[in-house]
């Protein structure tokens, strides 16, 4: 196989490019570096395509490997054809060269293998030749053995079944028809175990689907059900047309003495060794390609979570609220630092309301607080009318927003949590970081494990490595794109930058403390650990404002700066007074020519102006902020017909979570979305933080659901 020519084939690329992307790949490049540095090489491929791309490569030389040690096996056995060897060579995915090689698979002992030790293989190839003028019962009389074990024709017989039904289940051809056929006409059925069971699972009681229409998002609900002990789940084959199919295969000649045994023996093969095999694969097939559509999805939800706007230049309450053990308050300034912990009791039981409003009126003139950023967890609710109470008492404009609090309990109790706030308890921590993540969502974000934040679906469900490589991914990528202020970003920040790892994250940590503030992006380089190779990978990403560079403020990379230097010159400018509107007004009517006289790419020539114009923009710029609340609204206030505003919490397979300020979110169904075209998946209309207006199309109190609509 030519990896080349299939990765050029499957992404629509040059071969130069898909050559480009592989040798970077290859000499350690890391995807953000790739993306951002090197576009001239590959033709400006994306972080997204790049990651695809370099996942599909490795998959494609493990194939080749695979291959390679299933022809030297068989090779080894002696039973190597031109033939198979082709076909192995010719094969497109693991599952094809598997097949091909089960027949040369050492096997455990099996009913054909204890067979063919009883010496029965002859009688098995005179049933399959079907030539035979004897009755099988004559054939296999010749075999009777009490040596061997064979204590009667019967047994003979039964033994040589076996070793046919065990050939057939072998027969790559066969499994590969069968494979088809099931995914294409086949059906998931699944059942209640108990009927009258209330679960999460009653809609597929008693239900059916074609395979090949199976959603990803339905796959994994029953999966669950049945790893749950409610369901059961099978796929219902056309086994009508499988053994057509096989006895046609099979039974080459219409002998009265071998037909018979023969449909026995493929029936057997097929309902004994083949079908439970396929079953298997295609379940596995369906839960695969649901885990891939529902990591995409929880990495776009991720990233969108990740991309929110930062509030800066604010200090905020963190408000980590609970009922019995008090809510838990944390001060942050501008910067992120805690100014002050405190614990109030207005909820249940204590319930101390006026108490709880003197501390934070107290607080809140004290430290000049403008925002009051309110955790969505247990008690979230009795603690948003309190807090609106306030407002309306307070003489200065004071906003409060309800956060999502996913993962923030598990950063509280993390090793990365007790060496930040060494003399804090959980709740304190919990508070902070509430506070931090509406400053400065990235940062604070990133401290906790991905698969924590709560942006998804079924992900407790799924393959953890693989979901823990593609959301890691998303950080990166996310990280990479905003860049990091080398003086305050914190280590575990500093990690998911292009080519640095834990280790030279805490180093360039630990050099800051020791000197002091960066000066420049050089002095990267008398980091421990860090080298040519990591620098080159993490430079671009490093921001340095009031440095002795002025270049190392914006996202230009220093193989870049003399080319940058150059540029200014040539029009009578610095750096330093090139940078703003100058460069964003500059017109350039032969970029190729410039580009070939400053002896840069004209991509980068391009980048490099763009990045001038705007020196370190932050892109989170383009996203809508969140909405800022005044009063509070309860299930019971909510009425058929009302137009309100919402923030997008989760994006699923099947319609949007969206937060309309009364504790439990809304669903907009996909069919609710637009009436202006067909929609696939939501995420053609909505992402998770968007600024939606949505109407109430019902509420259950009971249930605790809520039914929204974008269609006004």
């Amino acid at each position: 196989m030519d990896i080349l020519k299939v990765l050029q084939q499957e992404f629509n690329i040059k071969q130069w490019q898909a050559e480009a992307a592989i040798k970077l790949i290859d000499e350690g490049n890391t995807i953000p570096f790739i993306a951002r540095y090197r576009k001239e090489a590959t033709g400006s491929m994306n972080d997204e395509v790049l990651r695809n791309f370099h996942e599909r490569l490795l998959y494609l030389r493990n194939l080749e490997d695979k291959k390679q040690q299933v022809i030297a096996t068989i090779e080894g056995q002696g039973k190597l054809t031109e033939e198979l060897k082709a076909q192995i060579l010719a094969a497109q995915t693991l599952v094809t060269v598997e097949d091909l090689y089960r027949p040369y698979r050492p096997k455990r002992r099996t009913r054909a293998t204890i067979a063919k030790e009883r010496g029965l293989g002859p009688l098995a190839n005179t049933i399959l030749f079907q030539m035979t003028d004897k009755s099988l019962e004559a054939e296999a009389a010749a075999y009777i053995s009490e040596e061997n074990g064979v204590t009667d024709a019967s047994a003979a017989i039964e033994g040589a079944k076996d070793i046919i039904a065990e050939s057939i289940s072998d027969e790559a051809d066969y499994r590969t028809y069968i494979r088809k056929l099931t995914f294409k006409e086949g059906k998931l059925i699944s059942k209640a175990k108990d009927e009258k069971a209330q679960t999460v699972y009653e809609m597929y009681y008693n239900y059916e689907e074609p395979v090949a229409k199976m959603a990803g998002y339905r796959t994994l609900a029953v999966n669950r059900g049945e790893s749950e002990k409610v369901l059961t789940v099978k796929i219902e084959a056309p086994a009508d047309k499988i053994l057509g199919y096989l006895e046609k295969k099979i039974i080459t000649r219409e002998n009265p003495n071998t037909t018979e045994c023969l449909k026995a023996v493929v029936r057997d093969s097929y309902e004994r060794l083949i079908a439970p095999a396929i079953e298997r694969e295609i379940r596995n097939e369906l839960t695969a390609n649901a885990e891939d559509g529902a990591i995409k999805v929880f990495g776009k939800n991720l990233q969108q979570l990740l991309m929110q706007p930062p509030i800066a230049g604010k200090v905020v309450l963190g408000w980590d609220p609970a009922f019995r053990t008090g809510c838990k308050l944390a001060v942050v300034d501008a910067t992120g630092k805690v100014l002050d912990t405190v614990v109030i009791f207005p909820t249940e039981p204590q319930k101390k309301i006026k108490e709880s409003k003197e501390v934070l009126k107290k607080l809140i003139e004290k430290y000049n607080i403008e925002l009051i950023s309110l955790g969505n967890g247990t008690a979230s609710r009795e603690s948003e009318q309190v807090i609106v109470e306030l407002l309306k008492e307070l003489r200065r404009p004071v906003q409060y927003v309800i956060v999502n609090e996913a993962g923030a309990s598990v950063y509280s109790a993390s090793k990365l949590a007790t060496e930040e706030f060494p003399n804090f308890d959980v709740g304190q921590r919990s508070a902070a970081s509430i506070a931090r993540r509406l400053q400065d969502p990235l940062a604070e974000l990133v401290k906790i494990d991905p698969k924590a934040i709560g942006v998804g679906q079924y992900q407790h469900d799924m393959n953890q490595k693989k979901l823990g490589e593609a959301l890691g991914g998303v950080v990166e990528d996310c990280v990479n794109r905003v860049g990091v202020d080398l003086n305050t970003a914190s280590a575990s920040l500093l990690e998911y930058i292009s080519g640095v790892s834990k280790a030279i994250a805490k180093n360039i940590v630990a050099y800051r403390e020791e000197n002091g503030r960066f000066n420049s992006r050089k002095e990267l380089l008398k980091v421990a650990k860090l080298g040519p190779k990591a620098f080159e990978q993490c430079a671009g990403f490093m921001r340095i404002t009031g440095g002795s560079e002025p270049l190392d403020a914006t996202g230009v990379h220093p193989e870049s700066y003399e080319a940058t230097k150059k540029f200014c010159e040539k029009y009578g400018s610095t750096v330093e007074a090139f940078i703003g509107d100058k460069a964003s007004n500059f017109k350039c009517s032969d970029w190729k020519k410039l580009a070939e006289e400053l002896g840069v790419g004209e991509i980068t020539l391009k980048d490099i102006v763009k990045e001038l114009g705007k020196p370190g923009r932050d892109p989170r710029e383009d996203m809508p902020l969140p909405v800022l609340r005044t009063d509070v609204l309860d299930m019971k206030d909510l009425k058929e017909g009302m137009i309100l505003k919402g923030t997008v919490r989760n994006v699923i397979d099947f319609g949007a979570f969206v937060d309309i300020g009364v504790h439990q979110d809304g669903l907009v169904h996909i069919s609710k979305m637009t009436d202006k075209k067909f929609i696939k998946h939501p995420m053609e209309v909505v992402s998770v933080g968007d600024i939606v207006e949505v109407k109430v199309l019902s509420v259950d109190i009971a249930k605790k659901r809520i039914q929204l609509s974008m269609i006004l």
